[in-house]
């Protein structure tokens, strides 16, 4: 050994592979204690942790497998920002063979220990992940790009809003393009620091995008949304919002690049005008078939442009357009372009007045589904002119009409529209109590579902009138109609015709147990979804009628009623075999008494609601949520 003589005959230790010591022979030679090292030899760090990056960059490059490097990245952080800066084209067996690319189905069905519990694996066999405010983080991310490169690749990430401490910036996402090439849906949002420079990155790499989101996003420009356009064009849904940068040349490159956009959804972007939706919409590839425009400042022409040129537009909503005027809608619909358009929605717009619905119904051939919102030109005109002109119409929604009157709803009830299925009234306050009888003509026997909402001058003469106009009706929701007795529903109840399925009569504070009792009997066998929140005169008459009758009732919301312990106990000893969702929330005379009739209820229900039953101790219904850990427990 060099540095002894032939002469020495002591013992050497071998301590590790790199570190030898000699020690002279003795009389005795044995070992008392644990070899010690010099002070120095102590100290020195792991020899690996003096390679600079580069060195261990080249070392990353050559790991043979996606594991591996999943393992190599739990070493430090350095460790994994360095492995989250190499590409995976980089990969030296990348480029060389075949043999390490990871059988995906195989890692699913036989190492489910490696999956992560975050991680959701779509159907079709992408990963997806969602990354929430308090865990979003550059280095998050960067871990999310290196553990799901080895099982398929990441197909689908959510990012909504950012850490405030360390929150989601450019290296973040950068990391992300550089591990997840196979990125087919991004959503981002409420992310500041996000920029152009980071979604450029994602150009570059995610040429297999085909979902795109983003909302808040203050400091992106159209340099980055143009290039996206540009690299990634299997692009097919894109949703934009809140992004004050984003402008005309953006939409320009979508419509230059993107031909199999199939969806767009643009919202409160400032920039965006006349050029930007003319050059989308009248592109020769374009392919649009669902458009959502909400508070832009383009004008008429625009309009006019989607009516001319939407000819594959299905689902159109223009939404809170203050630009748009009166005759717009009517140009738009004479046109004669939107011969494909099924769902029509127009919200906040001065542009929808009588004539426009009225060209609307006539020019618009296909239109099944129309929902007005906050709209103060309307008027039974128009709606009735539109009503005799719209044959294939299936769903009318009138939301804050205030022009509208009973004599309109009624008009339009009895215009013979052979297809109308679904009727929403929500928050007209022109409607009234009919003050005159209305002459009877032809029901409209093809309606099966009719929702009423928070229209307070609704009476019981109104609904009698509305009853012969509907005389099959499965769905009934009336919803905060304070003027309606149980007079008002008792002739729909005894109508030969009806069947109801679906009944909802919430914040309607003058229905009584006679109400109940007449439903169940009379529509119990059909019934099978009961909604009574708010109606504080139900009482355990009802719930009795009701576990005696309802035998197919799946769904029951009794919030707010005057329900005891009695009432829940004969509940549990009904005839409902299937009993999946129960409300009891703002109950407050049901106390402990009930537990075991509930734990009897729970062997069927998946949701239970509890909230607010101040007559139960939390210890008892912590108690019975351990014995319920099937049923989701609101308490």
């Amino acid at each position: 050994m060099p540095g002894f003589s032939n002469n020495d005959s002591g013992l050497v230790f071998s301590i590790g592979c790199h570190i030898e010591v000699f020690s002279p022979s003795r009389k005795r030679s044995r070992i008392t204690g644990p070899l010690t090292f010099s002070r120095k030899l102590k100290n020195t760090r792991p020899s690996i942790d003096l390679l600079p990056d580069e060195c261990l960059l080249e070392i990353f490059r050559r790991l043979p497998s996606g594991q591996e490097r999943s393992i190599s990245a739990c070493v430090s952080k350095r460790w994994l920002t360095i492995l989250s800066s190499i590409r995976i084209s980089e990969y030296s067996w990348s480029k060389n063979s075949e043999e390490h690319l990871i059988n995906f189905d195989e890692i699913v069905n036989n190492d489910e220990d490696f999956m992560d519990e975050d991680i959701e694996v779509e159907c079709d066999g992408w990963i997806s992940r969602s990354v929430e405010s308090r865990k979003a983080a550059d280095l998050r991310l960067a871990a999310i790009a290196i553990g799901t490169s080895s099982r398929g690749g990441l197909g689908k990430l959510s990012i909504q809003g950012s850490n405030s401490f360390i929150g989601v910036s450019d290296n973040g996402l950068a990391a992300i393009a550089r591990g997840c090439p196979s990125l087919r849906d991004l959503s981002l949002w409420s992310l500041p620091s996000i920029s152009d420079a980071g979604l450029v990155e994602i150009a570059r790499e995610c040429h297999l995008l085909e979902k795109l989101d983003f909302c808040q996003l203050p400091s992106i420009s159209d340099r980055s949304l143009s290039l996206i356009a540009k690299n990634c064009q299997r692009l097919n849904t894109l949703s934009i919002e809140s992004c004050p940068k984003i402008g005309d040349n953006s939409l320009r490159a979508i419509a230059k690049f993107c031909p199999n956009l199939k969806s767009i959804t643009i919202l409160d972007c400032p920039l965006i005008g006349d050029c930007g939706i003319s050059y989308l919409l009248s592109s020769p590839t374009c392919a649009l078939t669902h458009v959502k425009l909400h508070a832009l400042n383009f004008s008429d022409y625009s309009v006019a442009v989607i009516g001319c040129y939407g000819k594959a537009i299905t689902n159109l909503v223009l939404s809170n357009l203050p630009n748009v005027r009166q005759r717009s809608l009517w140009a738009m619909a004479k046109a004669k372009g939107l011969q494909s358009l099924t769902s029509l929605t127009v919200a906040s717009c001065g542009g929808m007045g009588d004539l426009s619905l009225e060209a609307v119904g006539r020019d618009i051939p296909n239109l099944k589904n129309l929902t007005i919102r906050k709209n103060y030109f309307l008027s039974d005109k128009g709606l009735v002119s539109f009503a005799k002109a719209a044959n294939a119409l299936e769903s009318l929604h009138l939301e804050e009409c205030d022009m509208i009157t009973e004599t309109g709803v009624f008009m339009v009830l009895s215009s013979a529209i052979s297809n109308l299925k679904s009727f929403t009234l929500v928050k007209c306050m022109g409607i009234n109590d009919a003050s005159t009888e209305f002459p009877f003509v032809s029901p409209c026997k093809s309606l099966r579902c009719l929702f009423i909402r928070n229209c307070p001058g609704i009476g019981n003469k109104s609904l009698n009138v509305i009853w012969k106009l509907c005389p099959q009706l499965h769905h009934l929701d009336l919803n905060g109609l304070s003027k309606i007795t149980d007079d008002g529903l008792f002739p729909l109840l005894h109508s030969p015709e009806t069947a109801l399925s679906k009944v909802s009569l919430s914040n309607c504070s003058n229905f009584s147990d006679e109400v109940v009792f007449l439903l169940s009997t009379l529509h119990g066998k059909t019934l099978k979804l009961l909604k009574l929140n708010g109606c504080c005169k139900i009482t355990d008459t009802s719930l009795s009628a009701v576990a005696e009758k309802c035998p197919a009732l799946n769904e029951l919301d009794l919030s707010k009623c005057s329900i005891s312990d009695t009432g829940v106990a004969a509940l549990s000893n009904g005839v409902q075999l299937n009993l999946q969702v129960l409300s009891l929330s703002g109950c407050a005379i049901i106390s402990n008494k009930s537990l075991a009739a509930l734990e009897k209820l729970g062997k069927t229900l998946i949701g239970l609601n509890l909230q607010n039953c101040s007559s139960m101790s939390s210890a008892s219904i912590e108690l019975l949520s351990e014995k319920l850990w099937k049923c989701d427990l609101l308490y």
